[in-house]
């Protein structure tokens, strides 16, 4: 990673008694800035901690020599020195007079978004968020430069504050090809942002720190002619953004909406919800909460979707290491528990996968990679897991040996005869109990089930899975028989045979495909793909996923031929 700072230019401005520490200080290059007040001692900041660089107070005579050595302060009261990345900001006092300096070191720090080069190549519009300080800036400089040298793109950087390409009316070298327009005024940068795609035929527009209604308007506008954008906001999370009414519109802006009463019933849900109001204008975004270590939201509108209906959010972590390699694990995000009032009763949103599934999760989410929204799942192999799998599988294989049971099924507010007719006519291994503490699920009318808590906390005490139908016409009973068998059924297959082979790929395999069907095809109903396999391992894949009886297909060309898995 190469870091060009220029950082001796910035020292020039500066007092003698403040640079020449600084000069010989052993941590100069992490230097984050230099801030000097009048009356106070000069101070500069490091990633360790502010450090005192001189027992000496700023005086009137110290402010007006560094001012007099750079450009002219604009507006928003910054300035810059010509051609170089560093920015000084004013602090004015109510005469207007400079009562204080912040000497801000600007680094062009090349190498920085490997972790995300893939998402650039889908040429989706990207948002970053992060706190003031953590290497927004840094980064969407870094990705000017690599759009316009090393994909050849049309690139225009909108600089408002001439942040990203220094100061003066030649652009600093950190952004490569890429063409810089100024902004006048800073409460003109939306003006700016819609003349660059009306004059200049961008590819892609750049634009720093987005803060206002118009600007959010103007980007809105701009991806709705097919402009690649990438930019950055204040904000720490995902859903501080849809909090913030200004900027709520560039991830598609949320509304009120009333739902019938059918709709709130089938739903779960009150009346009155929150929804997202359009398609976001950032296909992705991307939190930096420390600037090796990313969170990647690759599908937006998904989760914002899941934000407001109060789900568990999946995010993808990217993490650069000091060896150049990039770590991505799936979690669940840390302010998942975020949800708004209106989402209180979200327990009894879904009553068909309320409760939990009696099928064990064997692996945890921590031991796979996965993208949580293009659902690709890689196994992460563990040579003790691998063996404490394969006895367990054994151990399940003996006790599933000498007793074959059918699914035991209690019926709440449906008729129990009807429901035996169907088993008997469809010759289903499906028996109908009265006693629910001996059941294996439950059937019932979902909105009789609604209105029972003591029956829900039955089902979740005893882990009984309760399925849920609209009315009990005999398509809507058959339909959720099908899906009772679909999670209880015995494999049709031997599993013991399948994951004792002397390959090791094979048990990758089976696991990747066990893997997305337990936790995507069945427990979200979307569908997967899985990742390429070899002709032979994706015939096992197949036995496997016909076991679940689940629909499936091979796709593409020889060596990346793969799998699709369908829900039913």
């Amino acid at each position: 990673m190469l870091i060009a700072d220029d950082l001796d230019k910035l020292l020039q401005i500066l007092p003698d008694f403040v640079r020449k520490p600084l000069e010989e200080h052993p941590s100069r290059k992490t230097l984050i800035e230099v801030v000097m007040d009048l009356g106070r001692r000069p101070e500069a900041r490091f990633p360790e901690g502010p450090e005192y660089l001189s027992f000496r107070t700023i005086s009137w005579q110290d402010l007006d020599s560094c001012t007099k050595r750079i450009g002219n302060f604009g507006e928003d009261n910054r300035s810059g020195i010509e051609r170089t990345l560093h920015r000084i900001s004013s602090i004015r006092n109510r005469k207007g007079n400079i009562v204080g300096l912040t000497c801000r070191v600007g680094r062009a720090i090349f190498g920085t978004i490997s972790i995300i080069r893939d998402l650039l190549e889908k040429s989706q519009s990207l948002l970053l968020l992060g706190k003031p300080g953590v290497g927004k800036t840094t980064a969407i400089r870094e990705i000017a430069r690599v759009l316009a040298n090393e994909m050849e793109k049309r690139v225009v950087i909108i600089d408002t504050s001439n942040e990203i390409a220094g100061d003066g009316d030649i652009p600093h070298p950190a952004i490569g090809r890429a063409r810089r327009m100024q902004v006048t005024r800073p409460e003109l940068q939306h003006q700016v942002m819609i003349e660059a795609v009306e004059n200049h035929m961008p590819q892609v527009i750049i634009i720093d720190e987005i803060g206002t209604e118009l600007e959010a308007l103007a980007a809105r506008t701009i991806a709705e002619r097919g402009v690649q954008l990438v930019g950055t906001a204040h904000g720490n999370y995902l859903e501080s953004l849809i909090k913030n009414p200004i900027l709520s519109d560039l991830i598609g802006g949320i509304q009120y909406v009333t739902l019938g009463d059918d709709e709130a019933k089938r739903r779960g849900s009150q009346k009155s919800i929150l929804e997202r109001k359009a398609a976001p204008a950032f296909q992705v975004a991307i939190e930096i909460h420390q600037r090796h270590d990313w969170i990647v939201h690759e599908a937006v509108d998904q989760a914002v979707d899941q934000i407001l209906q109060g789900s568990t959010l999946l995010i993808q972590r990217r993490t650069f290491k000091s060896s150049g390699s990039i770590d991505i694990i799936c979690q669940q995000s840390i302010s998942s528990n975020f949800s708004y009032q209106l989402h209180s009763n979200v327990k009894s949103k879904n009553l068909k996968q309320d409760i939990s599934f009696k099928q064990p999760s064997i692996i945890n989410y921590q031991d796979l990679e996965i993208n949580p929204y293009f659902h690709k799942v890689n196994w992460l192999p563990n040579e003790n897991k691998y063996k404490s799998y394969l006895a367990q599988i054994k151990n399940n294989h003996v006790r599933s040996k000498g007793i074959k049971k059918n699914i035991l099924l209690y019926p709440y507010y449906i008729n129990s005869q009807h429901i035996e007719f169907i088993i008997t006519s469809l010759q289903l291994p499906i028996e109908v109990t009265k006693d629910i503490l001996s059941s294996d699920v439950i059937l019932a009318l979902r909105s009789n089930v609604k209105q029972n808590t003591k029956l829900r906390q039955i089902a979740k005490s005893r882990n009984i899975i309760i399925y849920t139908v609209y009315n009990s016409t005999d398509s809507y009973i058959t339909r959720a028989l099908k899906q009772v068998l679909n999670m209880n059924q015995t494999l049709h297959i031997n599993l013991q045979q399948l994951y004792e082979s002397k390959e090791r790929l094979n048990f990758d395999a089976l696991t990747e495909v066990r893997i997305a069907i337990e936790k995507i095809v069945i427990g979200k109903k979307q569908s997967v793909e899985l990742l390429s396999k070899l002709a032979s391992l994706r015939k096992l894949q197949h036995q496997l996923i016909d076991s679940y009886n689940l629909r499936s297909r091979s796709f593409g060309k020889e060596p990346d031929r793969k799998l699709r898995i369908y829900p039913n």
